[in-house]
């Protein structure tokens, strides 16, 4: 079983650890509605090592994480709840400020559990639909009030229902208006990330300030049809530092965003792809490597915004703009 080392986040106990890889859990099947993942498939990872688990209420994955919790303490393959980290997320159908406790109450209701240990808003806009679905409509997109909906995320850490919350998918400028009012500065910031986007201003931005990067689609989420690409994977530098290194592209990718310091969540349910995307740690990127990775031309690939028409929704087209 492989050691996952940890990084620090800020948290209402004061810098928490967390662990530097999780184990992601978003699926085009799983949003669908359709059950993809399973706690057998998690309790793998768990095996394995991993002890950071990826979610979100739109995910529909909350329930066989918790189950997949419960069981890992039932064989005493953890001893105790505080050895797994478990972040959610609030979707932005209740993205208002009396819709953030009663969501993050009923999260925890699917996950089985009193806490969670980081709690994101998903996205910086709101969208007025009862029934989740791709692209989102133009006319169900609406701005966030992120004063209002972040006194709604302190007010979750401040009842101990989460010991950490963050924001997701948000560019600097926004962060800096969490920042300008904040009680409670957020700790994390999930967004894609990969050599064939580095977010170089964007993790710069967020280590000054003390907030820690989340990195999704580290892989470029390939094999994922609905908003996945194999950029990442088919990228003609990645697979010669691979093949001179004795390692997969994958791992190459991995490897560079450990030493970007940002945590990583990865999804595979292939045990031996789980197996291989831990064996990042016992060897690094050469100078060069690193130089070679730092010219790789940059590209965006976010689905839930790259999808949609924004021409005639000044939300979205913000929003947009923001992160090119």
């Amino acid at each position: 079983m492989t050691t996952i080392p940890v990084t620090k986040i800020s948290s209402s106990e004061g810098a928490r650890p967390v662990p530097v890889i999780a184990t992601g859990t978003a699926t085009e099947s799983s949003i669908a509605g359709i059950e993809m993942v399973t706690p057998s498939i998690l309790l793998e990872a768990v095996k394995l090592g991993y002890r950071h688990f990826d979610t979100a209420a739109v995910y529909q994955t909350e329930k066989p994480v918790g189950e997949a919790v419960a069981e890992a303490l039932r064989l005493g393959l953890i001893k105790s709840r505080s050895e797994v980290f478990i972040t959610t997320k609030l979707w932005c159908n209740s993205a208002d400020r009396h819709l953030v406790l009663p969501a993050l109450k009923q999260s925890l209701k699917n996950l089985g559990l009193e806490y969670v240990d980081l709690y994101l808003i998903h996205w910086p806009f709101k969208a007025n639909q009862e029934k989740f679905k791709l692209p989102i409509p133009n006319e169900c997109i609406a701005a966030l009030d992120i004063k209002a909906v972040w006194e709604g995320m302190e007010e979750c850490q401040n009842h101990g229902l989460t010991k950490s919350i963050g924001v997701s998918n948000f560019s600097a400028k926004r962060m800096e208006q969490i920042l300008s009012f904040a009680k409670i500065p957020p700790s994390v910031n999930q967004v894609e990330m990969n050599p064939l986007w580095q977010q170089k201003k964007l993790n710069t931005f967020c280590k000054e300030n003390g907030i820690v990067v989340t990195a999704y689609s580290p892989l470029g989420a390939t094999g994922n049809s609905a908003w996945g690409h194999n950029r990442v994977m088919e990228c003609d530098i990645l697979q010669g530092i691979a093949e001179s290194k004795g390692k997969t592209v994958a791992q190459i990718s991995l490897r560079w965003l450990y030493e970007q310091g940002v945590i990583i969540a990865v999804k595979s349910f292939n045990t031996e792809r789980m197996k291989q995307n831990l064996d990042i740690f016992d060897w690094s990127l050469t100078e060069e490597e690193f130089n070679k990775i730092d010219q790789i031309p940059q590209r965006r690939h976010i689905y839930l915004i790259g999808s949609m028409n924004t021409e005639h929704n000044d939300v979205l087209a913000e929003i947009d703009a923001e992160l090119d």
